[in-house]
């Protein structure tokens, strides 16, 4: 006989998780279905930025997932190899399979996380069949279709896939420890590239428990030469990109494995279904060096778990016109609109040469280094403001007993 819940989500990544976490404080009955337990390690997501601290906060995810993060508070700022700005900052450093983990244990005990494998999905206006490879059959209203960058299943419903932009971006990870000093003078760093020739966007250094963990983000054929160095020889694959990096960090050394991963841009097509809806990287990929996939990820489960399913689940069936809503819903289209557009554009400046493009280069350093001047100025009034109020409550009293 089939098991059947009221919702099943297939994927237990971090949209999966987090839509189990959410699904699941509800009186719903709520059905998890991934292979894998603990989640397996993976090179995605390491940092955590500010908006997308404030999306945990809104999910009710932040207690979760920030104890086990890495907490930076201070940023530095380099452009054309020089140092443009230091600022308080509020960004974490996490492993994705941590942060998947941080999440995870956050779901009710009254979710089943089932650990299997799903073959196929039958899918109707009233109820959706969904098939494991061990013949297992579980029945729901929805499915909630969380599977990642796995095509094959959505594939065999009918749902297609345009590649926007293939190998948009390269990630390349890797841990740098210091040869000169105990410790780098800084919590975390975004230094950008040096050359428009060089095809790099930037790196990004933070702590990440006892290390110092560096995502590089480049625009590179996969075949490119370059990453075989990067492997083989690391210091001086990344000193060739970026010869003024030691004068400003100190002398380095990087650690451990180098993680390459390329990036594809692609949109899910056809994904107007009934009985089932798709989230996160299921429905469309971003660029990791735009650093918008966790906004993107986070914004599709809130907004499906804390609007639409509610509304659906409301009135009988789900039909495909029904489950529209999600996709059409204006915070969604917003956030992706956004992710995609940052793709692009980060892409076009950190690629932009001749004189045109040197000139962009110098005006963000100097409107960075304007910037931070008048922050550091801005708050070195402040300091002198406290002080002279705290001089004034002082000399208040001793006047008075005169």
């Amino acid at each position: 006989m089939a098991r059947s819940a009221d919702i099943v989500i297939v994927g237990g990544g971090l949209a999966g998780a987090s839509a189990a976490v959410m699904l699941g404080r509800t009186d719903l009955d709520v059905m998890l279905i991934d292979p894998y337990d603990p989640p397996r390690p993976d090179f995605r997501c390491e940092k955590l930025d500010p908006s997308q601290v404030r999306l945990l906060r809104r999910m009710g995810l932040a207690g979760l997932v920030l104890p086990a993060a890495t907490h930076n508070r201070e940023l530095w700022v380099a452009r054309l190899g020089r140092l443009a700005d230091k600022m308080a900052i509020d960004q974490y450093g996490i492993l994705y399979q941590t942060l998947v983990s941080a999440v995870r244990r956050g779901i009710p005990p009254q979710v089943c996380h089932l650990r299997g494998t799903v073959a196929a999905i039958s899918l109707s206006d009233d109820e959706q069949t969904v098939s494991l490879a061990d013949g297992e059959v579980v029945t729901a209203r929805l499915v909630v279709l969380a599977n990642g960058l796995n095509r094959a299943l959505r594939g065999s419903l009918g749902i297609g896939c345009e590649t926007l932009s293939q190998s948009h971006s390269i990630t390349v990870g890797f841990d740098v420890v210091p040869t000169a000093s105990a410790h780098f003078p800084f919590d975390s760093l975004t230094y950008y590239g040096e050359r428009p020739q060089d095809r790099v966007a930037y790196l990004t250094l933070f702590r990440l428990g006892a290390v110092m963990r560096a995502n590089l983000m480049i625009y590179r054929n996969v075949d490119d030469a370059w990453l075989k160095a990067i492997r083989e020889e690391p210091e001086a694959a990344l000193m060739r990109l970026m010869p003024r990096l030691a004068a400003l960090i100190g002398p380095f050394a990087i650690q451990g494995a180098v993680r390459v991963r390329p990036a594809d841009l692609y949109v899910s097509t056809n994904v107007a279904q009934p009985g089932m809806v798709l989230v996160g990287d299921a429905f469309a990929t971003s660029c990791p060096a735009a650093g918008t996939g966790t906004n993107k990820v986070l914004s599709d489960v809130e907004r499906l778990c804390s609007v639409h399913v509610p509304r659906w689940l409301s009135t009988p069936g789900m039909s495909a016109d029904k489950l529209a809503s999600f996709y059409a819903d204006p915070e969604k289209r917003a956030t992706d609109l956004y992710s995609s557009r940052e793709a692009y554009a980060l892409k076009a400046r950190s690629l932009a040469d001749g004189p045109l493009g040197q000139a962009s280069s110098y005006t963000r350093y100097l409107g960075r280094l304007a910037k931070g001047s008048a922050r550091r100025w801005f708050e070195q009034l402040q300091a002198l403001s406290r002080r002279a109020g705290q001089l004034s409550r002082r000399r208040g009293p001793a006047q008075a007993e005169r």
